[in-house]
């Protein structure tokens, strides 16, 4: 069984680094390697069903600093197949006996997601249909259809058939509700106000015991309490405009097969599904120190068996991790890939290595991409009236204070843009709108130098400030 999201066909890997350059800078090598990794999910697809199975995926482990695009590859890769993602932090995680999350819980996650992805397409199939089946009960509030009585009935040529007032009257309300219909669909009835029974919300809390909630024990009290308890049904009064979309939505739950949604998530999952774990060289090397170092080893233990390939029981049904595409990162300052224990290393058979920001990378971070910060601050003061202008200097004088501050005092890559961009422009976002009058700002360097160069220089204040 094919699904549109295993159809990579459209994206050949040069086409996936393509759509990866529109949002990330630089880090050549190892948008080039997820391209191939997400490419060979699709071709594994094609293969014939006994070496399909034998087929591991190239789990990748991306190295480099903080704030150089590992996290942002991993999640445009996940939006561009449309496959089911989940970004967990390794150090969330810890031995068993130890207060934490269980590692498994990153499955649940992924599962949840995917049946969140699968439920939200299906919607859209029977959008159209629910719209039609929410209009239909608006009607019968506005316009009763008439109940058919056996009495009025007559005998004609030995068939029984309605008498004429009752056909006119069916008729004529058929006919009203169609001129009702029409008013409904135009939006001139969108004001009225109707009342109507809508399903209530079931809100069931329960305290859970213990470092692990109900959600990763994989059961779920909400479905087996609403089994129980009869749905309650609650009036509401509203506009017909929002009836409709209350009632619309009520119809789709319906509609939907929540069963096979299910079995189609899990199927997504197993054989696309990624999951990205953070900060991955938390948990590596130590080992033989005390204190935290202790669990260290036993979370990369217990993080093998999924990696490696294991059974994880969830609430819509048992998940196969095998062919799930696990992408681990972590700046490595202190440990190594070789710190990890040899059996994960050999899980991660992809490693490469994502190069520091350059002075000219700011730039072109600060500009190009499709969400570049300065098209943010544009489009955040535009709804002011007011327009920024960036002059070249003033963006290459940015990126220099960025490389600066970076180099003296922490490297934290694209994120440094952050921190000098709002104390750069903190007086144009706060005196918005009342203490400028002008609808143009110009941004040079001269204006740059001013705002920070003070702050720079005094290594003490730039660690606090910048």
């Amino acid at each position: 069984m094919e699904h549109k999201n295993f159809d990579m066909k459209i994206f050949t890997p040069s086409q996936i680094v393509k759509e990866l350059d529109k949002y990330i800078i630089g880090q050549t090598e190892a948008k080039r390697a997820v391209a191939i990794a997400l490419r060979n999910r699709w071709r594994r697809q094609q293969v014939k069903d006994v070496l399909r199975e034998e087929i591991m995926p190239n789990n990748i482990i991306l190295i480099g600093p903080t704030g150089v695009g590992k996290t942002e590859i991993a999640r445009r890769l996940a939006k561009l197949s449309q496959a089911p993602f989940v970004k967990v932090e390794a150090s969330k995680f810890t031995e068993i006996g130890y207060v934490g999350r269980d590692v498994e819980s990153m499955v649940r996650d992924l599962i949840e997601v995917g049946v969140n992805l699968v439920k939200s397409e299906k919607a859209v199939e029977v959008q159209a249909k629910a719209e039609e089946m929410a209009d239909e009960r608006v009607l019968d509030l506005l316009i009763p259809p008439v109940k058919k009585t056996q009495t009025t009935a007559v005998v004609k040529d030995g068939e029984e058939q309605p008498a004429n007032g009752e056909e006119t009257e069916a008729y004529q309300n058929q006919k009203t509700r169609e001129w009702m219909r029409l008013k409904l669909k135009k939006g001139e009835m969108d004001e009225k106000m109707i009342e109507f029974d809508s399903q209530a919300q079931s809100s069931i809390g329960m305290q859970v015991l213990g470092p692990f909630g109900m959600d990763d024990m994989g059961i779920n009290i909400q479905e087996i309490m609403g089994n129980i308890m009869p749905k309650k049904r609650k009036k509401r009064k509203t506009t017909v405009k929002e009836a409709r979309q209350i009632l619309a939505q009520e119809e789709m739950q319906k509609l939907i097969d929540m069963e096979a949604v299910q079995k189609e998530a899990i199927e997504r999952v197993e054989n696309s599904g990624m999951i990205f774990i953070d900060e991955i060289d938390k948990v590596a090397g130590g080992g033989k120190g005390q204190g935290p170092d202790v669990s260290r080893e036993g979370v990369q233990r217990d993080l093998l068996p999924i990696v490696e390939g294991s059974n994880v029981n969830t609430k819509y049904g048992v998940v196969k991790t095998d062919h799930i595409l696990f992408i681990a990162s972590g700046a490595f300052h202190v440990s190594k890939p070789s710190d990890l224990i040899p059996e994960l290393q050999g899980r991660f058979p992809i490693r490469v290595e994502l190069n520091s920001l350059s002075e000219e990378d700011f730039v072109q971070i600060l500009t190009t991409p499709q969400n570049a910060l300065l098209k943010q601050y544009n489009a955040l003061l535009e709804t002011e009236g007011v327009k920024l202008e960036f002059s070249k200097d003033g963006i290459k004088e940015i990126a220099r204070i960025a490389t600066e501050v970076n180099e003296q005092v922490e490297n934290i890559g694209a994120r440094r843009l952050h921190t000098i961009l709002t104390t750069l422009l903190d007086e144009i976002l706060f005196d918005v709108p009342d203490k400028i009058p002008s609808d143009k700002v110009k941004i040079d360097a001269k204006f740059v130098k001013g705002k920070l160069e003070k702050i720079v220089k005094d290594r003490d204040l730039s660690k606090y400030i910048l």
